[in-house]
């Protein structure tokens, strides 16, 4: 095995990954088995080779993966070649690559980006407009539903049926309306990428002869447009990398397709099956519950780790039962081996299960040094974030206004915020008129603050605030400086005054405020960050990042409580999976959606984040839609052999 710099410590199977360059490559690589130090070496390894770093493409699924590889890569090459080098995620991309061309689609370069809260609006209103009701709506999520499964099997070569008309309808005025607004949204990123690529081949080829080297992480995650994105910019050169593990596809639900990985036509395959992570004992009840899938790659995970402690397995009267005897276990373990309490995760199908967890650890007792102390410190992911509270999305809908007047959905959100005498009723009046003339909004509410007259019937008190209001915008704008404008806008419209007159409570009116603080100073690290970017490529990148948690304490030593699916691509020393029944893993909805193999691989996902020691544990009664209902223990436990079992009494713990 050559020993060059960009190969230290690599195992056969990582070396052979990192200095296979050319052609279609898939790198099928098991939980823990170190694919980013592969990712990272590999493009190490090209530019070795005289690629240029502007040559290669990385994408991944989340922020935080590209943050870190390209922490890594920078680790390995130096800093000025890793930025020449494009690591970032599928929507960031397209992103960047919209800025650049969206014109030729009929949109400025100046769009918004939705999130699903404002689709859902837009969706409303239209469908409102399309049944002609004016008061309480029958429920969007059929037809809501409808129109991303389309948009995300956009990429397929035979097209998916509609199966619902008015959908269909809905769909396509959305696009419109999209148009009109000049905003997209997170699968509009995708699907007008590829609309770009394909109305457009000689922009297409120009980002070909950019990117002759491309890898893709996760690829068991990608979706048909995702697909179609990938296979159209790889087409040309055909270097091709992807990487995953089809034993890990658990978003099926999101439109992610485990086929993509599995009939991938490959060159050359390589296995990474070495976990640097977990126990033996751990990875045997991960191997054993997974070979039960068919539809699968064959390998089998090993370590040269020590083999571990048995699995400990319990099953607890009810669940407030289970949730006690985990947190006692935390506290017992805790103390016997001078642990953190970051060392331990508690994880669990569905969110719903983290309440009883949470009671369990706020109402706990334990020992530090002499004294007793209540309530263990813990932190939920998929809590409220920053950009979630209802102020920093104010915030974040002016940012949108002066960045691109044509967001409708940003506009009425602050036109009247704080009050300034703009009635509902000529909202009404504005936005009935405005649809009926096909007119856009801002405009309109140009020509209104221009007239003297009674225009629309309105106010003179509703065309001073229209007045006030466009002020304050336009003045802003001229301010030099992206907090600098911001700045002078909240200052112009008194926001700080509104939060202090409308919140009673002192210390929410703190912490209100202390949101939008920070949500300035992050404008402000963006702007030395990026210098030439504008507000409109701050909102969009603010959108994009979706690490959410929240906390019992500021402390940075907190047991983790998260689902299965949150958990992928974590990893902690002492892993507790609650709640294993059959009615929650696999689950009764899921079953049918997504089918038996997909919470398998969700089960397996989970046993292997666990380092040192895995429990399970179960209830044998659990509350279900307000009443106490029979549990039994989840099918996929008695796919683990029981001799890596210690099976316990929920009140009795053992080292």
């Amino acid at each position: 095995m050559s020993k060059d710099k960009h190969s230290p410590k690599l195992n056969e199977a990582q070396h052979k990954a990192v200095h296979t360059l050319k052609g279609r490559v898939l790198i099928l690589a098991g939980a823990g088995s170190g694919k980013t130090s592969v990712l990272v070496h590999r493009i190490a390894h090209l530019i070795s080779t005289g690629v240029p770093p502007s040559n290669i493409l990385g994408l991944t699924f989340t922020n935080k993966a590209a943050q870190e590889m390209r922490e890594r890569v920078a680790k390995a090459i130096g800093k000025k070649s890793a930025s020449e080098v494009t690591l970032c995620t599928f929507h960031s991309f397209c992103m960047k690559i919209l800025r650049q061309e969206i014109h030729r689609l009929g949109y400025t370069q100046s769009f918004s980006i939705y999130d699903e809260r404002d689709i859902k609006r837009v969706v409303k209103q239209l469908i409102r407009d399309e049944l002609e009701i004016e008061k309480d709506l029958p429920s969007i999520e059929k037809t809501f539903s409808e129109i991303c499964k389309i948009r995300n099997n956009a990429g397929k070569e035979e097209p998916t049926h509609w199966h619902d008309a008015f959908a269909k309808t809905v769909h396509d005025k959305l696009a419109m309306s999209m148009r009109a607004y000049n905003a997209v949204d997170f699968d509009t990123l995708l699907t007008l990428t590829v609309d770009l690529f394909v109305q457009f081949p000689e922009i297409l080829e120009r980002y070909q002869n950019i990117y002759k080297y491309i890898m893709i992480d996760e690829y068991q995650d990608t979706n048909p447009i995702q697909y179609k994105l990938a296979s159209l910019l790889s087409n040309k050169h055909n270097n091709l990398c992807v990487v995953g593990d089809d034993d890990q596809s658990i978003y099926g639900w999101r439109g992610a397709e485990v086929e993509h990985i599995l009939s991938f036509n490959a060159e050359t395959t390589i296995k990474l099956e070495q976990n640097y992570r977990s126990t033996p004992r751990i990875l045997e009840a991960a191997n054993e519950v997974i070979r039960n899938n068919e539809k699968r790659h064959n390998k089998t995970l090993f370590s040269k780790n020590e083999t571990g402690e048995k699995i400990v397995v319990f099953h607890a009267p009810t669940e407030e039962e289970e949730a006690l005897s985990v947190v006692d276990r935390l506290i017992h373990y805790k103390e016997a081996h001078s642990l953190a309490w970051s060392d331990f995760a508690i994880l669990y199908r569905s969110n719903i299960l983290s309440r009883v967890f949470e009671k369990a650890l706020m109402s706990a007792s334990w020992k530090k040094g002499d004294s007793w102390i209540r309530g263990i410190p813990y932190q939920v992911f998929g809590g409220t974030e920053l950009y979630e509270r209802a102020e920093v999305k104010d915030v974040l809908a002016y940012i949108k206004v002066m960045a691109n007047p044509a967001d409708q959905e940003a506009l009425l959100r602050v036109i009247n915020l704080p009050r300034r005498g703009i009635s509902e009723k000529t909202l009404d009046t504005v936005t009935q008129y405005q649809r009926k003339e096909k007119k856009a909004l801002y405009p309109l509410l140009q020509e209104i603050a221009a007239s003297e007259t009674n225009f629309l019937g309105i106010t003179q008190k509703g065309r001073d605030g229209i007045r006030t209001f466009l002020h304050a915008i336009e003045e802003a704008k001229k301010v030099p400086g992206l907090r600098a404008s911001l700045d002078f806008l909240l200052d112009e419209i008194q926001y700080k005054k509104a939060i202090d007159e409308d919140v009673k409570s002192d210390s929410m009116r703190t912490f209100k405020w202390e949101n939008v603080t920070q949500c300035l100073q992050l404008l402000e690290e963006y702007e030395k960050d990026s210098p030439g970017a504008t507000l409109a490529d701050f909102a969009s990148e603010t959108l994009l990042d979706t690490s959410k948690s929240r906390t019992s304490k500021k402390s940075g030593d907190a047991v983790t409580l998260m689902t299965f699916h949150s958990s992928k691509g974590l990893e902690f020393p002492y892993v507790f999976l609650v709640g294993l029944e059959d009615h929650i893993i696999p689950h009764e909805k899921s079953l049918q959606e997504t089918g038996l193999e997909e919470e398998r691989r969700l089960l397996y996902v989970a046993i292997t984040r666990a380092k040192k020691r895995l429990f399970m544990s179960m209830s044998r009664q659990r509350n279900r839609y307000g009443k106490m209902q029979k549990s039994s223990p989840s099918r996929f436990l008695f796919e683990i052999p029981q001799t890596i079992l210690d099976m316990q009494s929920h009140k009795h713990i053992t080292d």
